[in-house]
């Protein structure tokens, strides 16, 4: 890993751009283009959560499945579904738009407006940690949607085939790895399919709701809000319990947010308003109808809504909707910690483009086999689908508290909301959140710890990273030289080497150590020297009128600084390429890249604990090639090397 050559995060705001035109057609035909894809990408979390959500409810709490407490359980599902996804996700949260781009950490950026240093205010401090920390939350859930989809989904063997019962968990542990396996070819080929499996998949979902509901029409009564009062109250502690277990007909509605960037706010609203929600709201009343008619259909309430010739289809369609649940949380991972990269939060991995028409469809190898050794994991560890409903939950409730604490900030401070008006509208959505989320800490023994172990793992990770660049940082900045005074003590008569240098540094001021060293012991100098700084800015997208500063220092050497959003990913040959400095355009296949690289060894003053600084150490030496970040020419750069102590 090297300093002197790493993006820094930029306080600048480069242009603006709506959610709605970030790239997205104003027309209906693209409108619902997007709107279909969106059904895919977005809503493939939550439109499985009929496969076990009902069943948890009253499984797993002592409640009794008479027609009261079926009819508070839809009464409490609807209005979840009401208040959680369609007011407060669909209708506010989707307003905060960070140029087009949604998710925690672009909702973060806009509260902190981009400053991500330790000088910041405490009060802007706390809500960059509570936004990288609902962030690590979110890997928790991409760890556990995948093993909870997929298993409940082959669960559907045990009521289509008894017989096959003893193969669910190893046609579960199958399918993971096949899932992860293909991660590297990319998802551009299988999610052209998905919006299409998924529209089927709803369609079939409102079907068997509506035959239900024919048979009883009394489960209608739910739609009155005081049958979800009364379950609470007539039932005490257990029907709080089972609010973890109702909560889970709202996991994946972050998603909503996260996936603002990829379809603009108008079609994730229509594929809601239009599909989802309906679709959603009519199954869950169809199993309330078939429980008040046969409350032993509790034990698989959604593949039992069928005839017996229809459960085979059933379990094939759930399959594919678990399989495109997974893939949305997968390729969330990737993407959330690309955009940690980008912030310098985690050390660069190795990141591989998987489109050559879309940039953000991108795999990592490791986190991708992270993911498969945490899903497969715990499979094998729970075994069933009720097993990891205790794990489920936690994180995505923890995750939707910090987006509303996030989203009042924002509100309050930059948008100029009076105090009345963002706690009329926040704390509401804050009471939800903490209920949820009391239900939900019951749930820590039994399994909901995992994915609270994983979110503080990766908090020490990303503190103990972005503490240990800044005392790299300080160490280096101690025996720096100013590029003005680097430039005064250059001889005159020093030898100039013919072609163009480029210089990786961080921009800030100072002379790369390279350049002082290469300089030093080869005294000589490039005809053309280029300093070359990358900065990622609190945006997500930068237009290529503001992506470039020029500097000029004389003695044909100059500074470049490169702007980039945090959505985007490096490309230094391809935005250098043909850009005139001094006169004369670069011409990258005849210039020479020059990184620094630091090696970090143990100091007498102490100034992390020292299991921080063994971590950092081992982060710094697994960090992937600065050349292959910024996808530099291999056999164009020479590495230039240096002990920092810590």
């Amino acid at each position: 890993m090297t300093t002197d050559e790493r993006p820094d995060a930029s306080t600048s705001v480069v242009g603006e751009q709506h959610a709605d035109d970030h790239g997205h057609g104003a027309s209906k035909t693209g409108v619902a283009a997007l709107s279909l894809a969106a059904l895919g990408i977005v809503f493939g979390d939550i439109g499985t959560s009929p496969l076990y959500a009902f069943r948890e409810t009253f499984e797993h709490h002592g409640i009794p499945v008479d027609e009261p407490n079926v009819l508070g359980v839809c009464s409490l599902i609807l209005w979840s579904l009401v208040l959680v996804v369609s007011i407060k996700y669909v209708v506010f949260i989707l307003r905060a738009d960070n140029r087009g781009e949604g998710g925690i950490l672009a909702l973060t950026s806009l509260v902190v407006g981009g400053d991500t240093s330790p000088r910041i205010g405490r009060r802007l401090l706390t809500l960059l940690f509570l936004g990288l920390f609902g962030m690590a939350l979110l890997y928790g859930d991409g760890v556990i949607t995948p093993a909870i989809s997929v298993l409940s989904a082959t669960e559907g063997l045990k009521v289509a085939a008894p017989a096959l019962s003893s193969w669910v968990l190893p046609l579960a542990v199958v399918i993971l790895i096949g899932l992860f396996a293909i991660q590297k070819r990319g998802t551009g080929t299988v999610g052209a399919l998905f919006g299409p499996v998924m529209v089927v998949w709803f369609s079939v979902l409102a079907v068997l709701g509506v035959i239900r509901i024919a048979g009883s029409p009394e489960v209608l009564r739910a739609v009155n809000p005081m049958y979800a009062f009364e379950y609470l109250t007539s039932n005490g502690f257990d029907a709080f319990l089972s609010m973890g277990s109702v909560f889970l007909v709202v996991t994946g509605g972050e998603a909503l947010y996260a996936d603002l960037g990829h379809f603009g706010r108008r079609p994730i609203r229509a594929a809601w308003f239009a599909v989802a929600f309906p679709a959603l709201t009519i199954n869950y009343f169809g199993q309330g109808a078939l429980l008040i008619e046969q409350p032993e259909a509790i034990s698989s309430p959604l593949f039992l809504m069928g005839p017996q010739w229809a459960r085979w289809p059933l379990v094939i369609m759930a399959t594919c909707a678990a399989i495109i649940a997974s893939q949305a949380l997968i390729s969330g991972a990737f993407s959330m910690t690309v955009q940690a990269m980008q912030l310098d939060y985690l050390p660069r991995l190795t990141v591989r483009h998987t489109s050559a028409h879309h940039i953000g469809q991108v795999y990592l190898p490791l986190i991708n086999v992270l993911l498969a050794i945490g899903c497969i994991g715990l499979v094998l560890a729970f075994r069933t689908s009720a097993g990891l409903a205790a794990a489920y939950g936690i994180a995505v409730t923890a995750t939707m508290g910090v987006t509303t604490i996030l989203f009042y900030a924002l509100a309050r401070h930059r948008w100029g909301w009076s105090a009345a008006k963002a706690l009329a509208t926040c704390i509401p959505f804050a009471l939800l959140d903490l209920a949820f989320f009391g239900a939900n800490v019951f749930k820590i023994p039994a399994g909901g710890w995992f994915p609270i172990v994983v979110a503080i793992i990766l908090m020490v990770a990303m503190t103990t990273w972005r503490t240990g660049r800044r005392i790299v940082s300080e160490r280096i900045a101690d025996r720096q030289l100013s590029i003005e005074d680097f430039m005064r003590s250059l001889p005159e008569d020093v030898v100039r080497a013919p072609g163009t240098a480029v210089f990786m540094f961080r921009g800030d001021g100072t002379a790369p150590p390279a350049l002082r060293t290469n300089t030093r012991h080869n005294r000589v100098l490039h005809e053309r020297v280029i300093l070359l700084s990358v900065r990622t800015g609190s945006i997500p997208y930068v237009a290529d009128a503001d992506r470039f500063e020029l500097r000029d220092f004389g003695r044909r050497m100059h500074q470049v600084t490169i702007h980039h959003g945090f959505m985007e990913e490096a490309d230094v040959p391809g935005w250098i390429d043909g850009l005139e400095i001094g006169g004369a355009p670069i011409v990258v296949d005849e210039t020479t890249f020059f990184l620094g690289r630091e090696t970090v060894i143990p100091a007498e003053v102490v100034s992390m604990a020292p299991w921080r600084e063994r971590l950092f150490a081992v982060m710094l030496r697994t960090a992937a090639s600065a050349s292959r970040f910024f996808r530099l020419p291999p056999d164009q750069v020479v590495e230039v090397g240096s002990q920092v102590e810590i």
